[in-house]
Formats: C-alpha cells, structure tokens, sequence
C-alpha cells in the first residue's frame, strides 16, 4: 500500500491541494428512467431487497444479454469489498454513459471484530469469500474485458488483511487492490459529482462506511475554461479531503447499536466532533457552510437508508432515492425515530433489514456530527459513488488509449482479458 500524506490534524488523507475533479458528467451522470422490470435480484437471507436488483437511474442503464452474433464491446466490472459490504457493478460502455449488466450486493461484515482483535476473523473472511465466489462467476459469464477490485478499510487495518487477499485471489481468482485513503475518497467524488448543487459556493461530500468515514470539501467550478469538452457545465474543485478511522460498524461495537439511549446517542455524536474538530482545513469554508453557501452530499448506506425511511417506501426503490434532497430537520426526525425503536421494529423497516439494524443508528450519528460541524439545511442523496467512479475511470483509460492509438495512426484491437476475472494494471485512468 502507498504511503500517503497526513494531515496535520493527524488525520490520514488531509489534503488541500485544490485538484480538479473530473465532472461526472464526463461519464454521463445523468439520471436515466426506471426500469424496474431488469432488475436482477440476490438472495438474501433476511428478506430486505438486495439494493443492486431496484431500478436504476443515475449513471448507469440497465441492459438485457446481448444479441447473438453481435461481437460484445468492453465490459468492464467494478468491485468494492469494504468493511461492511461486497458489491459488483458490471457495466458496458455508451458513449460517455453507461449500460449496467450485472449487479450484486450482499452485506460480509468483514470488519466484524476487528476494532477488538485487529485481525479480520475465519468466519468473517469465509462469508465475504462466499461472496465474492458469486462476484467472480459473473465477472467470468458476463465476459468481462477491464475490471478493477478494491479493498478498503477493513484489509487496509487489519494485520492478517494481505493474508486474507492472497487467498481471495487462491479461491476465487480475483485480485485485489488495496487502495488508501485518498483514492476512496477521489473515486466516491468521482462517482456522484454531477449531484453537487452548481449554484452553491462549496460541498461537503461524506461517505459513511463500515469503518471508515472519507470527507471531501468541493466547489464548483466555474463554467467554460478547461470544462468546454463537458459543454461548458463546470466542474468540482476538490478544496481538502480525509478519512477518519471511524465507521458504523466499529462505533456499533463500542457503543452497541440495538438499542441506543438518547444520552448515549448524544455521547456517540459529541465523541464523532471531537475527531472533526481535530481537522485543519481552509478557514474560508466554514462561513460558505454557516451562511446558507453550501449543502452536504451522502454517498453512504446511512443516507439512502434514512431516505427510504422519510419516503415511506415498501420496498428499496433506487431511483426514488437517488439524487433525493433531504431537509435536515426530515433526516434529523427520521434519525430520532430510528434511534427509539425497538431493534425488532427497526429491523422491520424495508430499507433497513436485520443486518443494518444494528448500524445504522450509528451512522445516524455521525451524520448529525456532520451537520453540527459543518452547518448546512440541505442534505442531497446519492445512491452511487466508489463503483460508478471505478466505472468512470475505467472507461476514461479506454477513451485515452483508443485516442493514442488513432493519433498514432494504429487501430483498436477490440478486447482483452476475455476469460480472466483479474484486474491487471491497466484500472486506471
């Protein structure tokens, strides 16, 4: 693994070098129809709809097998295996959008322990392999071209994290990356951009995961200037970003998530401030933030669950949620409810299930802490994120390579990589 800067906070990842973030729109961000009828559905065991089979919007088009004859484009797989989480996106290139083909998603628990012992556990490590036996045989069905696997949080802390990736990569032929900090945090920008309000002066984009939380501060850039390939619609600026050590799945272990008491819910929260107050960052985002300049942007489990909660929906609907924006009065209620219902109740809930139940009041909190820290009465929902900026970096190093070989005056050879499920070293862009 990289090294990578520190902040001076003491925070891994503090980054102000005010980089640009590529548009989203670049990638074709747009939102898209739903088309419920092509979701592709995964077991799960606890009833609560796999959040990869709803209908899509955003990004990404669903899309049926192709037709015989016709000789496949690139395929390309996107797969994120964090603390709490394993999820596939499989996704053909259109134009600057994308056609998804396959999807999978199933809650691993990875993570689960290693706040106490440091290592990733044998029943922890057999149910994300299960996993992602699933994950390889559609990578090799769906005649994957480029892919890019990434490991986060959990292998990145764990001191058994390589062992356990070797035999991934034994087991199921799958090889993994395990990226730091600062690319967690540029991808999740990367993959829900579009959904930053242009008018707004500054951002703050948060990614609630199982054990670790990436923040990225943006502003909009300007439109025309460099941006004139995007049609003059600006961009972000990423102003400073940083990952702190603190997820859902950690704090639910040290707090308990089942039930949680108001005076204890508060002590979760206060605990979360104290480590954002920890975090130097430019001086002049606080007043955008303070004075009604600026809006949050939640990539996470936490805010699309509280989403489908407010919206009162019987079932996960993806492109219900999708770009939602939220009041923070509406997710500070929907927070309160969920804290003060019985476990069985909240587990009830179908945009929560058992196996968030006991996480996602703790994600509550550090949403709050957020919103303590850095004041804002609009919260925006994105139901995207790691994937769709893997996806996006992906089909940009197709785009540059078909464009090197053209000014070269060569042709494209069409795909490679047909049969394996590997990442190679050509994931980026």
């Amino acid at each position: 693994m990289s090294e990578e800067p520190k902040g001076r906070a003491g925070h891994a990842g503090l980054n102000s070098e005010n980089s640009r973030v590529p548009d989203a729109r670049d990638h074709g961000a747009q939102k898209q129809p739903a088309q419920d009828k092509h979701g592709q559905k995964t077991n799960d065991p606890n009833g609560r709809q796999n959040r990869d089979s709803r209908s899509n919007s955003g990004p990404i088009r669903r899309s049926g097998s192709r037709p015989s004859g016709r000789k496949p484009g690139h395929r390309f797989a996107a797969l994120d295996l964090g603390t709490n989480n394993c999820r596939l996106l499989i996704a053909a290139p259109r134009g600057r959008s994308f056609r998804i083909i396959d999807a999978f998603s199933r809650i691993v628990r990875l993570g689960e322990g290693l706040s106490q012992t440091g290592a990733l556990s044998e029943a922890a490590q057999t149910r994300a392999i299960e996993a992602l036996k699933v994950c390889a045989e559609k990578v090799r069905k769906r005649d994957v071209t480029r892919g890019r696997y990434i490991a986060t949080q959990a292998c990145r802390a764990a001191s058994n994290g390589a062992e356990f990736l070797d035999r991934v990569k034994e087991e199921t032929g799958l090889e993994f990356e395990v990226i730091p900090t600062a690319e967690e945090a540029r991808l999740s920008v990367r993959g829900c951009s579009d959904l930053v309000d242009p008018k707004v002066k500054a951002a703050l984009i948060f990614d609630i995961g199982g054990g670790s939380t990436e923040l990225s501060w943006v502003r909009p850039r300007a439109s025309g200037g460099d941006d004139a390939k995007s049609g003059g619609r600006g961009g972000l600026d990423l102003v400073a970003w940083t990952s702190l050590p603190i997820g859902v799945v950690n704090l639910s272990e040290k707090w308990g998530g089942r039930d949680i008491s108001k005076a204890t819910y508060e002590e979760i929260v206060e605990s979360v401030r104290t480590s954002l107050r920890e975090i130097d960052i430019d001086e002049t985002l606080g007043p955008d933030f303070r004075a009604g300049h600026a809006h949050l942007l939640g990539t996470s489990g936490t805010v699309t669950s509280i989403a489908g909660v407010h919206l009162g929906l019987s079932r996960y609907r993806r492109d219900a949620v999708d770009g939602l924006w939220l009041d923070a009065a509406e997710s500070r209620r929907v927070s309160e409810r969920l804290r003060a219902m019985p476990f069985e109740v909240r587990a009830s809930e179908p945009c929560i299930g058992r196996e968030r139940a006991d996480l996602v009041v703790c994600g509550c909190a550090i949403l709050e802490a957020l919103l303590r820290e850095w004041p804002s009465d609009r919260i925006r929902v994105a139901d995207r994120g790691l994937r769709e900026g893997i996806l996006a970096g992906l089909s940009a190093s197709v785009r540059k390579r078909r464009r090197g070989r053209r000014h070269r005056g060569g042709k494209s050879r069409g795909n490679s990589n047909r049969n394996a499920p590997r990442t190679g070293d050509d994931a980026g862009d």
